[in-house]
């Protein structure tokens, strides 16, 4: 039996996947500057009051470590070989890589669903979720609901400058403990049923906060977009071009809007002007469906060319579109006689 002839995308593949490790392993062994974070050891220490010393202040002392680049470090082992201020940082470059990494993992989806992207999408969701959830337990639950059913634990354990809660705010957060309460006892199958009252709660509260920030936003401005004056006057005279550019605006919105309600109006077949107005404004619903989706793959496209000079600029120095390096590259190559 003859043995099926290799997938021309395969060899493709394989030669793009060897040609990043190549080039990944050839810039780990030049310079200090490849996937290595740098930091500087500095040393703080302010005065604070303190009643129980004898002269009414103490000082302290800690240290920070700033973040800086792969050239200050090897100027600071060029001056002092034997120096500590300027160390790796060994969390941060674990960072770097484990980032890099992850993104070269869900890039591999191009090719074809896989272990490596399932890996690194499951890790993202789990981390996010992580994240947010860390981020609503010391933004809301800490500081609001035990600031003010607790506030003498909290500031004694917790947030010692955390403001004395009111009493509405104490009242308020007692009911929303409550809610919480009937929202988890949807885990007893038993008594489930309670917590859809609290979800009633949330969903009637958004809709009703929803449906205001809409009204303000949506409706009533352009309520008033439309009731501008179709005649801007412009410096130069009323009846100039400045005057009809700057009434270009509110014409096409009073227009637009006629045009969009036209097409929307089904009690009247479109025929003659009424079906001349909804093709109109047909026109200006692709027109804005169009420019939103624009906007949307725009800012996806932002995305990736973000993760792509993180890639080629933070993780394999290839590129330096900020020109941070490049004053400090020449010196390094100078100094060290390397490749930077």
């Amino acid at each position: 039996m003859s043995k099926e002839p290799r997938s021309p995308a395969i060899l493709v593949w394989a030669m793009i996947v060897l040609a990043v490790a190549a080039v990944v392993g050839l810039r780990i062994g030049l310079g200090d500057g490849m996937a290595r974070a740098y930091a500087e050891r500095v040393e703080m220490r302010v005065t604070v009051q303190d009643v129980a010393s004898p002269s009414g202040e103490r000082v302290v002392e800690w240290v920070e470590w700033k973040s800086v680049s792969p050239a200050e470090f090897s100027r600071a082992v060029r001056e002092s070989p034997s120096q500590d201020r300027v160390q790796l940082n060994p969390a941060n470059t674990v960072g770097l890589w484990v980032a890099a990494l992850l993104t070269l993992a869900i890039f591999s989806f191009l090719y074809r669903d896989n272990p490596a992207y399932r890996l690194a999408e499951a890790i993202i969701i789990g981390v996010s979720a992580a994240y947010w959830g860390v981020i609503g337990v010391w933004d809301s639950i800490v500081p609001k609901l035990f600031g003010a059913l607790a506030h003498g634990w909290t500031t004694a354990h917790i947030l010692p400058n955390l403001p004395a809660p009111t009493t509405q705010s104490q009242i308020g957060m007692g009911i929303a403990l409550a809610l919480g309460i009937l929202l988890l006892l949807r885990l007893v199958p038993a008594v489930g049923g309670i917590s859809v009252w609290t979800m009633a709660f949330i969903v009637g509260i958004t809709a009703g906060a929803k449906i205001i920030s809409h009204v303000e936003s949506d409706l009533l401005a352009q309520t008033v977009a439309t009731m501008q004056p179709l005649v801007q006057p412009a410096d130069g005279g009323f009846w100039t071009g400045a005057t009809l550019w700057a009434s270009l605006p509110s014409v096409l919105v009073v227009v637009g809007v006629l045009c969009c309600l036209t097409y929307f109006f089904f009690s009247v077949e479109h025929k003659g002007v009424v079906g001349s107005a909804a093709r109109i404004g047909i026109m200006y619903l692709m027109i804005t469906f169009g420019a939103a989706f624009g906007f949307t793959v725009m800012g996806r496209v932002a995305l990736l060319s973000q993760r792509v000079e993180f890639l080629l600029d933070d993780w394999l120095w290839l590129i330096d579109p900020l020109e941070r390096r490049i004053v400090d590259g020449v010196s390094m190559i100078v100094g060290t006689g390397g490749v930077w």
